[in-house]
């Protein structure tokens, strides 16, 4: 009897510790963890500012902007502006033109800075490893205006050294900004040379939470280095390649407005217009607001089904998911 009334007093202690855990409020927990909190709260006053307050303006995309208004302003068109935008002739050009660049920029752009972590991880003199490291870092702190600068120059047909060397081989005077076919290489290898070396840091500082116990035990089973990365290497760096692909297929739509803008000229134009330039010459310089909100508004939904569709599908299969 006395164990019976034991028993139950012990599970009724358990039902009663599970239900306050399960009573647990959001304002127990700020008060349990308020110094996390203070710490997050200037990034999330800094977030809501910028990111949330804004979004005020979405509105701009249903109406008649008026200026004399203002935001709540002007004639309600409802969805006139996506239907004037997905009828234009120019419609298929940009999105043909923007998803082809987005798509070459994870295609080659994505692996680059994983292949340089992986060579990177197998220097084993620090002294050469620290000299390459900031070799390869340097790129990313130029700025996007000089980095095109430096192309205009380097690929000159006339005065630039690349253009003068191909002049040389034989292949004539080649003008590698003006071309249709050879934009898109040109920007996305731009691009790897710039940020491939910033890229490779998160992935090195994955590979270094790896135990060197491992590495002891691949060389004593006779493991070359090949063997080695696939083996050890590379599963460590899938969490995080995952993560971050999903992050990039999240702004699939979302080219560097800036580095193409400057790259653009009247002989690439049939390439290198994409959504994002379309809206600034929409929205900016031809003053219409309310299309030009539309598009951008257009842009962001298409992004976020991207999102949402490739954390889905990696929460499927691989177990790993942003939410």
């Amino acid at each position: 009897m006395g164990t019976n009334i034991k028993t139950n007093k012990k599970n009724a202690n358990l039902t009663s510790g599970m239900q306050s855990v399960k009573k647990e409020t959001v304002i127990n927990t700020f008060r349990r963890d308020y110094q996390l909190w203070l710490m997050v709260l200037p990034a999330i006053i800094v977030v809501f500012i910028f990111n949330y307050i804004p979004m005020y303006g979405i509105q701009l995309a249903f109406r008649d902007f008026d200026f004399t208004k203002g935001l709540t302003g002007g004639k309600w068109e409802g969805l006139m502006y996506f239907n004037q935008f997905v009828n234009n002739y120019m419609f298929g050009t940009l999105m043909k033109n923007t998803i082809k660049l987005c798509l070459a920029t994870i295609v080659f752009g994505f692996p680059a800075p994983i292949i340089l972590a992986l060579i990177f991880n197998q220097i084993r003199r620090n002294s050469v490893k620290r000299v390459m490291q900031t070799t390869v870092y340097l790129p990313h702190f130029i700025s996007t205006v000089v980095m095109v600068g430096m192309l205009v120059v380097l690929l000159s047909p006339n005065t630039g050294i690349i253009g003068q060397l191909l002049n040389a081989v034989g292949l004539g005077k080649v003008n590698l900004l003006g071309s249709t076919s050879t934009f898109i290489p040109v920007y996305v290898g731009s691009d790897i040379w710039q940020n491939c070396g910033w890229g490779s840091i998160i992935y090195l500082a994955a590979l270094s939470s790896v135990d060197s116990q491992l590495y002891d035990a691949c060389k004593i089973d006779g493991a070359g280095r090949w063997q080695t990365m696939l083996n050890v290497d590379i599963p460590v760096l899938i969490p995080t390649i995952i993560i971050l692909l999903v992050l990039n297929m999240g702004n699939i739509l979302n080219t560097g407005f800036e580095k193409i803008f400057l790259m653009q000229n009247n002989l690439n134009l049939p390439v290198s217009e994409v959504i994002a330039t379309y809206v600034y010459k929409i929205g900016i310089i031809s003053n219409q607001f309310s299309y030009s909100s539309a598009i951008g508004l257009f842009n962001t939904i298409i992004n976020f089904v991207f999102l949402f569709t490739t954390n889905q599908i990696s929460k499927k299969f691989a177990d790993i998911s942003l939410w």
